[in-house]
């Protein structure tokens, strides 16, 4: 059996959902569970965006996030087990749990680098360096200016080195993107973006240049299944989707590719329509969001499956599909949770 980890996976994005399972996930059902189970996803890097009008604001909006988080698989470890290390990943396929890696998509948190000990001990193994704006270590995607990495942010990046917090990059500008790989002494992840080469104007694609550094780092891409970052214009189908992973693998090797899909069991479109448009509301016009944000096909519980089928119409071999669906992934935070 083959480890399957969504590194951008969220356990739920349904305000509604998440109303009815509570804090303490009293109001989970056996029917939540039973499509968790069946999923065939092991792991979900649960991240979201959390910042704040400073970076006072922005820790303690962090501190909740976690700690909500924490309650929840404590409160329910019947269904739930955290994942803080690669022996984690082993026993959460034993147990037939569900496991949750605790990820933030931003730094602003981070006020001094003792901020990255303190969040390492309540969980956090992945952070983004940047959301989409500038913070104090580098530039987002979506900033006029490409900047790079401050002094500050170095700093940060020794520390997450030090204490083993995956650095992620997913988010970030290009510049700030490629001097992470320049100053992390570990691998450094794109958990979910796409090519930049298959749809030029997005900011949330990965140039060539970032990609081969991404490569030669020894780590992993993740590829998401959002509309607009996969393909500018319609159609926009799975075939699309499968074209970026056959991208990443003639440029760099599949050994480099993973899966980062960008949201939960049930996908963007049937979120509550408020939440929805007030989600596309807050990004800038360069995120060129259409009617849907979801695949066709890629848009289930069971997505995982009708990926592998076309990976394999593809050509890709076991062993590839092995590699692309947890073991990349796996063997790249290897190297960095130690």
């Amino acid at each position: 059996e083959n480890i399957v980890i969504d590194m951008l996976g969220l356990i739920t994005l349904n305000v509604d959902t998440q109303k009815r399972w509570g804090s303490a996930g009293d109001g989970i059902s056996q029917k939540d569970i039973n499509e968790f189970k069946s999923s065939g996803i092991n792991v979900f890097h649960h991240a979201y965006g959390v910042g704040g009008k400073n970076q006072t604001e922005a820790k303690i909006n962090c501190l909740n996030f976690i700690g909500s988080l924490n309650s929840l698989i404590a409160n329910r470890p019947d269904v739930f087990m955290r994942i803080d290390s690669i022996r984690d990943m082993t026993n959460v396929m034993d147990n037939g749990k569900v496991g949750v890696m605790l990820g933030i998509q931003n730094a602003s948190h981070f006020i001094t680098e003792d901020d990255v000990d303190l969040f390492h001990d309540l969980g956090q193994r992945v952070s983004q360096l940047t959301y989409n704006s500038r913070n104090m270590i580098g530039n987002g995607s979506t900033e006029r200016i490409d900047g790079g990495i401050s002094d500050f942010g170095s700093r940060i990046i020794e520390r997450m080195n030090k204490v083993g917090m995956a650095i992620d990059v997913s988010h970030c500008g290009d510049q700030t993107t490629l001097d992470a790989f320049d100053i992390s002494k570990k691998p450094v992840l794109i958990t979910h973006s796409n090519v930049r080469a298959l749809n030029p104007s997005h900011p949330r694609c990965k140039t060539d240049e970032a990609i081969k550094k991404m490569a030669k780092n020894g780590s992993v891409i993740g590829i998401t299944n959002v509309r607009n970052f996969v393909k500018a214009t319609e159609p926009t189908t799975i075939e699309h989707l499968l074209d970026q992973f056959d991208y990443v693998r003639d440029l760099v090797g599949s050994e480099h590719l993973g899966i980062g899909s960008d949201i939960d069991l049930h996908g963007y479109d049937d979120t509550p329509a408020k939440w929805y448009k007030e989600l596309k509301a807050g990004y800038k016009g360069s995120y060129a969001f259409r009617e849907k944000i979801d695949i066709e096909g890629v848009d289930h519980p069971k997505r995982m499956f009708d990926l592998t089928d076309g990976l394999i119409r593809r050509g890709y071999s076991d062993r590839e599909i092995r590699g692309i669906l947890g073991n990349n992934f796996k063997r790249v935070l290897s190297k960095i949770w130690t």
